[in-house]
């Protein structure tokens, strides 16, 4: 099904109460995409040369965001996750985290990233007011790194989650696509990480979309089968794992200072307690990642509209956000996602 943009309009501001989709699921978090750039070339999200980059002149300014984030606050959303592409290649983050820390209602600001450029940002960044971050790392040895990525950088990756927790980031989450063939021998590897640090290892299904839907069938390895080699190396204790909005079933190992977990969008769908949705580098709420409909916020903003307005657009929003996505094994979803952005 081709991608499907919406325009709601937008009429008078509805009375304040808490946003909520048409299955009575309350809305609270708003990933925002600041780019859809990225510095490395991951094997499971898009082809080494790149993608058809989006044109400077339709990505949303900070200002835009801003003004989003406000009617977003407006009508109950809470906590706000930066991301792209690669949010850090976008020059004076910091000043963006900086002006949505300062909106009344927003509570949290996470960041998703894939760390080669945190290192050395994050203590400003944590200053602006970022609170938390996820670090995409899929292997732990070079080789694999530049294989996967098709870019060299495993040591900053490394050094960016040891970096972000000096600067008092809480929680700092931790990536990692379970690939068969490629990666998932190094399940236990990962899962040793968090016996001494307080960090939360997350394994994540790979998932079909656009660039890697043949090979993705033979590489899946599901959460069940996850959880089964993390127990064989020691109990594992169900674990209600660090606050946030995320999909993920923590577990965790007696003693261990921080705690594993997977995400499960093909085996075990997390659709029933989804609270979010997504806004594009160039102004689409994203009602569902792998929905096929989207509203047109730039249009609206770069036309004038106020805060009220743009409230409004997101109350219409709801009636429209579907009850749950339908990937399966092998069948690609509708358009190209990094698998970065699941994880909460």
């Amino acid at each position: 099904m081709a991608l499907e943009t919406i325009d709601l309009i937008a009429g008078p501001s509805a009375p304040k109460r808490p946003l909520a989709d048409a299955f009575a699921r309350p809305i609270t978090y708003l990933r925002v995409s600041v780019t859809d750039r990225c510095n490395l070339r991951c094997v499971y999200c898009m082809p080494e040369a790149g993608l058809p980059w989006i044109p400077n002149a339709e990505i949303l300014s900070f200002d835009e965001i801003e003004r989003i984030v406000r009617a977003a606050a407006a009508v109950g959303v809470r906590s706000i996750r930066l991301t792209g592409g690669e949010p850090l290649v976008r020059p004076d983050l910091p000043d963006l985290v900086r002006r949505l820390a300062a909106i009344d209602g927003i509570d949290d600001i996470a960041l998703s990233t894939n760390g080669l450029l945190l290192a050395d940002r994050v203590v400003e960044l944590a200053r602006a007011g970022l609170r938390r971050a996820n670090i995409s790392l899929d292997t732990l040895r070079p080789d694999r790194f530049e294989a996967i990525a098709r870019r060299p950088g495993l040591e900053r990756v490394l050094e960016a989650i040891d970096a972000s927790l000096a600067a008092g980031l809480d929680p700092v989450k931790v990536n990692c696509v379970v690939m068969r063939g490629s990666n998932e021998d190094e399940i236990e590897a990962f899962a040793e990480l968090t016996h001494d640090r307080p960090i939360f290892v997350r394994f994540i299904e790979m998932m079909p979309v656009l660039e890697n839907a043949a090979a993705q069938r033979d590489a899946y390895v599901s959460a069940d089968e996850i959880v089964e080699r993390l127990g064989a190396i020691g109990t594992l204790r169900p674990d209600a794992g660090p606050p946030g909005n995320g999909p993920a079933r923590y577990f965790r190992y007696a003693g261990a200072a921080g705690a594993v977990g997977v995400i499960s969008p093909l085996s075990h769908d997390y659709c029933d307690t989804c609270n979010r949705v997504r806004l594009s580098a160039n102004g689409r709420l994203r009602l569902c990642l792998f929905g096929d409909y989207e509203i047109d916020f730039r249009t609206h903003v770069r036309n004038g509209a106020g805060v009220d307005e743009l409230a409004a657009l997101f109350r219409g929003g709801m009636t429209i956000k579907p009850e749950r996505h339908h990937l399966r094994l092998g069948e690609p979803a509708s358009r190209m996602r990094a698998l970065s952005e699941i994880g909460g």
